[in-house]
Order: C-alpha cells, then sequence, then structure tokens
C-alpha cells in the first residue's frame, strides 16, 4: 500500500454564512408538509411588521472558513485544533459532505465515516441494530459486509442489551459508544472523528485511542479534533490549528500544540473592540476583562461601554 498516496486535498475552501438566518438543512417530510402550510401566513405577519423579505441586512455574515489549504496524506492521524468558533466543525461538516463550501474544494479519496456531534449520523426513530444497517448502507457496504462486522460492533460499544431500543431513549453516552463502534468497524478509508469523545468515560475513551492507533496501522487515515491536548499529542502524528477560519499553523504535534497555546496567550490580551465576529445588538459591548488574583484568590474586572 503507498503511505505516501494523498487522500485528502483541499484548495482554498471557504464557508460564508448569514448571521440569524435559517441554515439549510434536511427535513422530514412532515416538515417539508408543515412548512409549507406556514409559510404564507408567516410572510404576512412579516409585512404587517414591516419587515420585508428583502430586508435582510446584506452585510450580516461571517466567514467561518477562509481561504483554508492542506492536504493529508493515506495512513496519517491529523489532529486539528483551535479555539471555539475556529472553524473546525465546519470544516469537518464539509468533509462529511453534510455542508457544501461557498469556495473553494475538497478533493476526497475513499469511504469517510464520520462521527460528529451527538444526534448526527444515525435515525432516532431506528433501533440500534437499525441503525448498524442503515450506516453500512450508506457507507456502500452489503448486508453480508455487515454481518461479518455485527458481533465486532456490538461487543467493542456494550451496548447489546439496549440494541433494540430506538436510539431517541439513548443517552448522549450510550449514543457515542455505539456510533463510535459503527464508524470504527466499517472499514472507512477515512474517519472523522469531532469532540464527541469528550462524552464517553475514560475506559471508553482508551478504548477509542486504542482503535485510530490500529485504524492507522492499516493504513487508513484519521482527522481528530479536541479541546483535549494530551489526547491530540497521545493520537496525532501532525496538527493543524485554525484561527478565525483560516490555517494558523500546519506542524509536527508538538510546534503545532505550542502554536495553538500560543493563540490563548494572545487572546487573553487582546481588546475585545477589535473582535470582527461579535454578535448581538451593540447596545452594550465588552471592551476588556482583567483577571487578576491576589492572596490566592481570583478575581475578574468587567469594564462595560460604548452604550447605542
Amino acid at each position: 500500500m503507498n503511505t505516501d498516496e494523498t487522500v485528502i486535498r483541499i484548495e482554498g475552501l471557504s464557508k460564508q454564512y448569514r448571521l440569524g438566518g435559517k441554515q439549510a438543512c434536511a427535513n422530514t417530510l412532515r416538515d417539508t408538509l408543515a412548512n409549507a402550510f406556514v409559510s404564507p401566513f408567516r410572510r404576512v405577519g412579516n409585512v404587517v411588521r414591516g419587515q420585508a423579505a428583502s430586508a435582510e441586512n446584506p452585510d450580516a455574515t461571517i466567514w467561518a472558513l477562509k481561504n483554508v489549504s492542506f492536504a493529508v496524506k493515506r495512513g496519517e492521524v491529523l489532529g486539528i485544533i483551535g479555539r471555539n468558533g475556529a472553524g473546525k466543525t465546519t470544516l469537518l461538516k464539509i468533509l462529511s459532505s453534510i455542508t457544501e463550501p461557498t469556495e473553494g474544494r475538497a478533493r476526497i479519496r475513499g469511504r469517510v465515516g464520520s462521527l460528529l456531534e451527538v444526534g448526527t449520523g444515525f435515525h432516532s426513530e431506528l433501533t440500534g441494530r437499525e441503525n448498524i444497517y442503515l450506516s453500512g448502507s450508506i457507507l456502500g457496504m452489503k448486508r453480508a459486509e455487515i454481518d461479518l462486522k455485527f458481533d465486532q460492533i456490538v461487543d467493542f460499544s456494550g451496548m447489546e442489551r439496549f440494541l433494540d431500543t430506538p436510539v431517541k431513549h439513548y443517552s448522549s453516552g450510550m449514543y457515542v459508544r455505539l456510533a463510535f463502534a459503527v464508524a470504527a468497524h466499517l472499514e472507512p478509508e477515512i474517519l472523522i472523528v469531532d469532540e464527541v469523545l469528550a462524552v464517553g468515560d475514560a475506559e471508553f475513551q482508551r478504548k477509542c485511542l486504542a482503535k485510530m492507533d490500529k485504524i492507522s496501522e492499516a493504513g487508513h487515515t484519521v482527522l481528530f479534533v479536541s479541546h483535549n491536548m494530551g489526547l491530540i499529542q497521545s493520537l496525532c502524528q501532525r496538527v493543524i490549528v485554525l484561527r478565525n477560519g483560516s490555517v494558523y499553523a500546519d506542524d509536527n504535534t508538538t510546534n503545532g500544540v505550542g502554536a495553538y497555546l500560543q493563540t490563548l496567550e494572545e487572546t487573553a490580551s487582546e481588546n475585545l473592540l477589535e473582535r470582527k465576529e461579535r454578535r448581538g445588538k451593540g447596545k452594550v459591548r465588552l471592551a476588556r476583562i482583567e483577571i487578576t488574583t491576589e492572596n490566592h484568590s481570583s478575581t475578574a474586572s468587567l469594564i462595560t461601554g460604548r452604550p447605542a
């Protein structure tokens, strides 16, 4: 197997969202019919309140990703880190074909298995057993192939007792156990895992890390997002740091984690009024936050200003 083969190539990837706007998502038939019935009345209500359909502020947008480019080789374990709002989950959703980019493109070679936030990937009305077969079918596997992996999936998840229960009744931990077992055992060439593993207990996290090591050793690729730098350092060979939607650093794990920690220090001292991604009506804005320690106790000084 050629481990130098590039399986993910991202070129100039950008994603823009409209603030306050409703993002497109997959609807059920019930949702579609309900929206069709309600929409005329909603439009009339907007007119009565003086809110024309075309009155949206064209400037109320934000770039969740901006001109992101990098490549990932087969068998590589890549950590993607950054502060909340840096664009990590948006990037993974594009790579998982959940959303489309506004600009640029992502070329992916191989079958992708994704484990993003709790609640995605399974159909809530189906049982755990049914969702295992559904996930396998989505990955293009035949029923006979899923049958061969079925016992391994159930054993790894520890969810045998609840296998015939609809997943809408699962706790977040139960859901993640089964979802990771499915994503890892149905042999995707590329496995994408978000911070969702933090929901599981320490023992299950160790099982997941060991499994991702085996996946990498078998020549498959892993993209792993986490705020836990210990997990990143123990699992990943390379790190990409996202900051404000752009690639801030692309380096080995030690240097990448160092660059990320540097961004945290810079953020602690920055002027909040200069932040561009702020939301709200602007009636009151945070200008600065100071945290000081004295006699082993912490106090916070909050300065507010610029009322509308």
